[in-house]
């Protein structure tokens, strides 16, 4: 048993904390003053003790060091194979390819990648059971570790309609699984929920509920799931957030095939990111990647600090990835893999977090299902009710964003150096559902500040 430190002092009590607390208070009500209620309806506390602590029920069964993971955007291949054996040279230790062209050529694309030692992560904006098929061989000749991202339920909850339609999705789905032994194919992504405003809570049920649709519909599924999550700023609670998305979805799989294993690969959030003082967002990607390692991810993409208004460019994609090489090799967030385990405060939010989204999952399930719930609109409009509710803190000025809604630097331009457009866009159309629609805080902001700008440049 490991000893306890300071087992020399005299043992204080809670109860004797409190007693000082409330005559401290001189006459305030503790609960009043000192304890606030998060937008997950979890009660925050000024202070944990080991004779509060609920039975610790989360268990770390992490053996390896999270990997650090580049993301690349496949057009022109030739391009895509020198920046990923760049990127392979400068630390990078597995890549994410998102292709949403099937035609492309994948031999020449992987041909010259080292795959018996680098962990492929394919992000396919398709469907298509050749394109698979060809990854499954490769797969099986080089020895190599390829994780297929493959989600129609995803497909279907931002873009409102399936790839084809449900029964064909789900019958190709049975088609990869059967014929493609070699590689993990399935992936959940909850990303989107978060980036969308969906609360902590929120997030872990429907991406449980999510990954219980694939439980459901795919026969004898087993394997490896690639589960993506998107965390934001609020450091420890997102490093309880994790922990509880992984208690509760490892509760639920033994139930249809205990060899399940799920692979959590992290980003940092959108939503908190702004196009005016750009350069904070490095600080607000690093804490957010810290609390993806210490929530225990198997993998960590980083965004550019400018990833809302640049496209892809290897000063961006540097600074992101060095973020994560100094976290790794300065800072040492690999050498504890359970670093969290015994945090009062952490233990105690991580506990709270998973009872509340196993009660909402299993309201969803009782109403026939995520799927079911998406059609009937359900899903979307309380992501939209809690998305509302960030929304209003912020125009408030109770949630803060540094450079935006606080100590915003007026003399800031940013008109001349768009290449992409940084906002919510609008393409009315015929769909399925309503999608979950991602959006960031500061638009509205960023929007007038954007007009202000052209509005004097005009005048000038």
């Amino acid at each position: 048993m490991a000893e306890k430190l300071f087992k020399d002092f005299e043992h204080v009590s809670s109860k004797q904390w409190k007693q000082q607390i409330q005559y401290d208070l001189k006459g305030a009500d503790y609960n009043d003053a000192l304890v606030w209620e998060s937008l997950e309806g979890i009660k925050i506390k000024p202070f944990y003790h080991a004779d509060e602590q609920p039975e610790v029920t989360y268990s770390s069964t992490k053996k390896e060091a999270f990997q650090i993971c580049q993301n690349i955007f496949v057009f022109d291949v030739e391009k895509s194979v020198r920046r990923s054996l760049e990127t392979l040279q400068r630390g990078a230790e597995s890549l994410r390819f998102t292709i949403s062209d099937k035609s492309i050529d994948i031999h020449h694309l992987l041909e010259k990648l080292p795959l018996e030692k680098t962990t492929i992560y394919f992000n396919l904006e398709f469907l298509d059971v050749e394109f698979v098929q060809k990854l499954n061989t490769i797969a099986q000749n080089k020895n190599a570790h390829f994780l297929v991202q493959l989600d129609p339920i995803g497909q279907l909850t931002k873009d409102g309609n399936w790839f084809s339609d449900l029964k064909n999705d789900f019958d190709l789905l049975n088609q990869i699984k059967s014929t493609c032994t070699s590689l993990s194919f399935l992936s959940i992504d909850g990303s989107l929920y978060q980036n969308a405003g969906a609360t902590m809570v929120q997030q872990i049920a429907y991406i449980a509920a999510h990954t219980t649709e694939y439980l459901n519909r795919i026969s004898d599924l087993s394997g490896t799931f690639v589960v993506q999550v998107a965390v934001g700023s609020h450091y420890f609670f997102e490093i309880a957030k994790l922990r509880a998305l992984r208690l509760v979805i490892e509760s639920i799989i033994p139930e249809f095939n205990p060899n399940i294993k799920i692979h959590i690969l992290t980003t940092p959030s959108k939503r908190n990111k702004t196009l005016y003082d750009y350069n904070v967002n490095m600080l607000r990607t690093t804490t957010e990647c810290m609390s993806a390692i210490l929530g225990e991810s198997d993998a960590v993409c980083n965004l550019p600090y400018d990833v809302l208004y640049h496209k892809e460019n290897e000063f961006g994609d540097r600074i992101s990835r060095n973020q994560l090489l100094i976290l790794k090799n300065e800072s040492y967030f690999d050498k504890v893999n359970n670093p969290a385990d015994g945090a009062y405060f952490i233990e105690n939010i991580t506990q709270q977090m998973a009872e509340k989204a196993l009660i909402l999952f299993k309201e969803i399930e009782l109403a026939d299902g995520f799927i079911t719930q998406l059609i009937g609109g359900n899903i979307q409009k309380k992501i939209q009710e809690s998305a509302s509710k960030e929304q209003d803190l912020f125009d408030s000025g109770k949630e803060i964003l540094l450079g935006t809604n606080k100590y915003p630097n007026k003399d800031d331009r940013m008109s001349h150096d768009l290449e992409l457009f940084p906002f919510v866009k609008t393409k009315p159309r015929k769909t399925l559902i309503t999608p979950i629609i991602e959006k960031r805080l500061a638009e509205k902001i960023e929007k007038e500040r954007l007009d202000t700008e052209k509005s004097s440049s005009h005048e000038a």
